[in-house]
Order: structure tokens, then C-alpha cells, then sequence
């Protein structure tokens, strides 16, 4: 039986440990990211955070991920400070490993922007259908929770498919060669596959997973640079309206840097919400029917109360 991913974490966590943050540190805002961050990715194009933290004398350094569960892991050892956009299954697996760790800002509910895909052609009809398939997912992701819902939606089970836990680029190599059945991606990857190789939408995210992206930071820099939280939550709650009002502008920022065709990245980001929310208390209700379904799959060690995390409130405006 695979290793659970808590169990990967928490080691991750031991090794990196955690640490004080200097007072040189703490003038500095480093912010961990992946390259599909979109609103982070803009604001990094435009040195438009620099600008606005520059009367609290504070600058900013940006550190590249290749997925969430390694920010998060950067986090509890304050190697940085705050987290751009991760899915919502990733605090989750952070917690259950002891993360000290923090919500500042989530996007509202985006649940067309992830779905189980299968070939154009493929005689696959309803979730149903993949009873005895191969089914690409990344782990943890929070494709994986639309998996599990939407497999259980359909009367099935997790043993009655075959996973196979691979990465997006890899899951969409192996749609396309056939080696596997189905993929569950989410945006911009789902758009690119829709569009340049046909694959077809099985089941998305509608009434089964809202698909949250969340923005976190450690406990240690929420406790005391309150001041330039609320400052980073404005920029990204300006870019997020800018990215829905400028499409085709916002697009064509993004695709040299995502290197994704611009009509594509629109059809993505338009099942993007992109409002930046204060996260409250009350609306991490998901969070705890996600936990609950890892839980049930043993890929937690325990039962979880996930809104037991802190929650960082930007001031009232």
C-alpha cells in the first residue's frame, strides 16, 4: 500500500524543521508560488506589490514551487512567509501534518475550472463507466477530491478503478497515448486539452467540489506584519477584478510566461472566479467534508477538525 501523502509531509516537515525569522527577514516579503499562481504571476510581472509596500519599507522575494505540498512545507519552516493560490486539499494534508500555518484570502468557488476528462472518441459516458479504468490524478490535488466525489456520486467506489497518480503533464500524456482512461486535470491544463486534442469533459466540479484556492502564511508572520498582509490582500483582490474585466489583456500578459496559446488561457480563466475573499470560520464547511473523504480513503492518520487553522481578517474596508 502506497505511503500516505501526511506521512511524506510530516517527514518533509522534520527535515526542514522550523526557525525563527530574523528582523532582516521580516522586512522582506517572500512569497512562495507555482507558475500556474495567476494572480501572483501578474503581480510579479509588474513589480506592482514591490510598489505598494514600498512606504512600509518593505520589498519582496519570490520562490518558485513545482506544486503546493512543498510551499506548504516551506511555510512551516519559515522559509517563507506567505503562500500564493494552493487547491484546497493542500492545507488540509499540511495540518494533518502539524503545519503552523495560516488562511489570509481565498478565491471564491471556481467548480467548472477542474474535471474528469476522457479521449473525444472515448465510449465513456458517465462516471459509472470507469468502473475497472485507469484513472490519471495527481495525489492530493484537489482533482483528487473531485475523483472521490464524483466516483461516489456514481455508486462507485475508489477500489473500483485503477488510479494512476501522476503529475498534470504526465496525466496529459497519458490521456492522449491512451494510457490511461480518463485524466482529472483543472485550468489552464483542462482548456489546453479540450481545445487542442479533443478530450472531453466526463464530470466537472459542479455540485460536487467547490474548489477553493486558499493563500496562507505561517503563523509567525501573521502574528506580527499584520500591516503588510492587508496590503498584499488588496493587490490581489485588485488583480483578480482586473483579470475578469481585462480578459484578453490579462491573457496576453500571461501566456509568454505560461507559454499557452492566449485564446486558451481566456477559456481558462473565465471558469476562474478570481474574487479574492476574506476567509471566514463558517465557510471552510468543504474543508471538513474533504478531510472527512481523505480520512475514509486512509490518506489521513486521523480525524481532522479543519477549521481548527488561524484565520488572518483583512481590516474592514
Amino acid at each position: 500500500m502506497q505511503r500516505s501523502i501526511q506521512v511524506a509531509l510530516a517527514a518533509a516537515l522534520l527535515i526542514l524543521g522550523g526557525g525563527p525569522s530574523t528582523a532582516a527577514a521580516e522586512k522582506t516579503l517572500r512569497i512562495g508560488y507555482q507558475r500556474s499562481s495567476t494572480l501572483i504571476a501578474l503581480l510579479r510581472q509588474d513589480s506592482g506589490l514591490e510598489t505598494a509596500l514600498k512606504p512600509l519599507g518593505v520589498s519582496v522575494s519570490w520562490h518558485e514551487f513545482t506544486s503546493g505540498l512543498p510551499i506548504m512545507e516551506a511555510l512551516n519552516a519559515e522559509q517563507i512567509d506567505v503562500s500564493a493560490d494552493v487547491a484546497d486539499t493542500v492545507p488540509i494534508f499540511a495540518q494533518a501534518a502539524g503545519a503552523k500555518i495560516s488562511y489570509i484570502a481565498q478565491e471564491a468557488p471556481s467548480p467548472e475550472a477542474q474535471a474528469i476528462l476522457v479521449p473525444g472518441d472515448s465510449a465513456l459516458k458517465s462516471v459509472a463507466d470507469l468502473k475497472g479504468r485507469r484513472v490519471a490524478v495527481t495525489k492530493g490535488a484537489g482533482g483528487h477530491y473531485l475523483l472521490l466525489a464524483a466516483l461516489t456520486e456514481g455508486g462507485l467506489s475508489f477500489k473500483g478503478i485503477t488510479p494512476a497518480y501522476l503529475t498534470s503533464a504526465d496525466g496529459r500524456a497519458a490521456l492522449a497515448s491512451g494510457g490511461v482512461d480518463a485524466w482529472v486535470a483543472w485550468d489552464s491544463f483542462l482548456s489546453a486539452a479540450r481545445q487542442q486534442s479533443g478530450a472531453r469533459v466526463l464530470r466537472d466540479g459542479t455540485g460536487l467540489s467547490l474548489y477553493k484556492r486558499y493563500y496562507l502564511a505561517s503563523d509567525h508572520y501573521v502574528a506580527g506584519q499584520a500591516d503588510v498582509l492587508a496590503v498584499l490582500f488588496a493587490k490581489l483582490s485588485e488583480t483578480g477584478t482586473w483579470v475578469k474585466a481585462e480578459p484578453e489583456a490579462a491573457a496576453a500578459r500571461l501566456s509568454p510566461l505560461w507559454k499557452i496559446e492566449t485564446d486558451v488561457i481566456v477559456r481558462a480563466n473565465a471558469r476562474r472566479s478570481y474574487r479574492v475573499e476574506p476567509v471566514t470560520r463558517a465557510g471552510l464547511g468543504e474543508q471538513q467534508t474533504i478531510a472527512d473523504a481523505f480520512r475514509s480513503e486512509g490518506l489521513l492518520p486521523r480525524p481532522m477538525d479543519a477549521s481548527a487553522l488561524g484565520i488572518w481578517q483583512p481590516p474592514a474596508r
